[in-house]
């Protein structure tokens, strides 16, 4: 059975998605059958991330309400075989997603990937609800910015229910120079959200560039792609140090 990862964060700009993308194109290179599941309703972009943007036809809407299976609805990335998308609706026309239709589709996923990391909005909204109410693990990803710092406390204190050691801390678009001048470190933000840390996230200016062409690991972005893999692989169950900064 598959792991089900819901990709978190209390505010917008954390690198959220952007995380979701290349996780997922990792986990995929190291032969991992993938799914991306976007749960940011009308404002998806974890299409455009994974350079999908013109083949997500179908979304789990459609699945939902029956209108297409999963097998029928989800997209395979050209150059990853092992990746695949399930895109969220572009528009938002009033529908619910019940708990127990939540649940069936999650079952599926389980059945037919080793793991799905699903992206959920910014924020505690429905798509928050969505995207946690059948996780096996939760990661919260934030800056060393304080607000972010602060939204992701609030974040955390949603996801009581979840027991020691299923939620994880991921800081990202961390830069050395930034965190001397604000005489900030890594253990102020586990201090501040209150988790163990998954890993830490370099910040990179390659990374728009490559997500722009969809392919967020680019060869030349060996400093950010490193990080991610390791997360990867801790994902996958590895034991991997964190990476100096």
């Amino acid at each position: 059975m598959g792991e089900i990862i819901a990709v978190v964060s209390g505010k917008g700009g954390t690198g959220k998605t952007t995380f979701t993308s290349c996780i997922g194109f990792a986990l995929a290179s190291m032969g991992k059958k993938v799914l991306c599941l976007d749960c940011d309703i009308s404002l998806r972009n974890l299409d455009l991330a994974l350079g999908l943007s013109d083949s997500a036809l179908m979304d789990f809407s459609d699945v939902l309400s029956g209108r297409c299976t999963l097998e029928q609805a989800v997209v395979s990335h050209p150059k990853y075989p092992s990746l695949f998308l399930l895109a969220a609706p572009l528009a938002y026309d009033g529908f619910r997603v019940e708990p127990e239709q939540a649940a069936t589709l999650m079952g599926a996923i389980r059945e037919s990937f080793d793991f799905c990391l699903v992206d959920a909005p910014a924020g505690l909204g429905q798509g928050f609800r969505l995207a946690t109410q059948e996780a096996d693990h939760v990661v919260v990803v934030t800056t060393t910015d304080v607000t972010a710092l602060r939204d992701a406390q609030r974040t955390v204190m949603e996801l009581e229910r979840f027991p020691n050691g299923k939620v994880h801390l991921v800081v990202n678009r961390v830069a050395k120079k930034l965190l001397r001048q604000l005489h900030t470190t890594i253990d102020d933000a586990m201090d501040a959200a209150g988790l163990p840390l998954l890993g830490v996230v370099p910040e990179d200016g390659d990374i728009p560039r490559c997500l722009n062409q969809g392919v967020p690991l680019c060869d030349d972005n060996y400093y950010a792609a490193r990080a991610f893999y390791n997360i990867a692989r801790r994902i996958a169950g590895y034991k991997i140090p964190l990476m100096k900064i």
